[in-house]
């Protein structure tokens, strides 16, 4: 296994690994680590079915179930393809355009553990997929800042039904919400993450609406400081492995008459840690 840097703050890419057939108990160990150490790991070059994506992330924990308003695949109920296409006979979950940073299931009481999306089809420009790293974001507020949100918790909200890529203008009482520390403490690394992002976090709880907006506008032009964002312009056979825990990520605009499509697994968090 080659492992090469990509940016530095962010994200690797990986050379001499078979997804598609299948790998051992080491290899696994090994990228365990690099995920930890890079916080997301680019495959290149994969031919991967469904069911090897879905056999690759159980090396890294249990998979979590789609939660979708269209029924789940019997077959494959952890397997969701993102993408702007409609008639795909799949579990889909339709989008297209731009889509704001954000960490995935935030505003359910145990976000997922890890992410990966495996590339189908892309679109000849655009449709990129930034990616930001929470720790690295932590560590760049000035002291008064990491003392002022010490403690704070703030409300994480998403309706995909109203508005699924950009910030909501409104919010649905039903919609699901939760609430996250603001820092939390990877459980592994024991480093502290800014765990706050422009589309689904709302607000800072306990406190007025115009210091609530001033915080958190603060806080997302930090995590989303482009001198620290890796962008990767996706090529079809791409797999990516990302730490939901400790990185962002969000998506360029791509034209709506270009074909996205990415299949996403997920590994879920069996503990809520706040």
């Amino acid at each position: 296994m080659h492992i090469k840097k990509l940016h530095p703050d962010i994200a690797a890419e990986v050379r001499g690994v078979d997804i598609g057939s299948g790998i051992d108990i080491t290899t696994a160990l090994d990228i365990k680590k690099a995920l930890l150490e890079h916080l997301v790991l680019i495959f290149p070059s994969q031919v991967v079915s469904e069911s090897a994506q879905e056999e690759f992330c159980r090396h890294f924990g249990d998979l979590e179930l789609v939660r979708s308003a269209v029924s789940q695949d019997k077959e494959h109920p952890s397997v969701l393809l993102i993408t702007n296409v409609s008639n795909t006979g799949k579990t889909t979950a339709l989008e297209d355009g731009e889509m704001m940073f954000h960490y995935d299931q935030c505003y359910y009481p145990n976000p997922c553990l890890r992410s990966t999306l495996y590339a189908l089809e892309v679109p000849r420009h655009g449709g990129n997929t930034l990616f930001a790293n929470g720790f690295a974001a932590y560590e760049r507020l000035p002291n008064e800042w990491k003392k002022r949100i010490e403690g704070l918790n703030a409300i994480h909200y998403y309706s995909y039904a109203s508005n699924p890529t950009q910030r909501p203008e409104t919010l649905k009482p039903d919609a699901p919400q939760c609430s996250h520390a603001i820092v939390r403490k990877h459980p592994e690394s024991g480093k502290k993450c800014l765990f706050v992002n422009r589309l689904m976090t709302i607000r800072v709880e306990g406190l007025k609406d115009l210091e609530s907006d001033e915080i958190l506008s603060y806080l997302f032009s930090v995590l989303e400081d482009p001198e620290h964002i890796y962008e990767h312009v996706w090529t079809k056979g791409d797999l990516i492995m990302w730490d939901n825990r400790s990185s962002a990520h969000a998506r360029t605009f791509f034209a709506p008459n270009e074909r996205r499509m990415m299949r996403r697994v997920t590994i879920k968090d069996s503990l809520h840690r706040n």
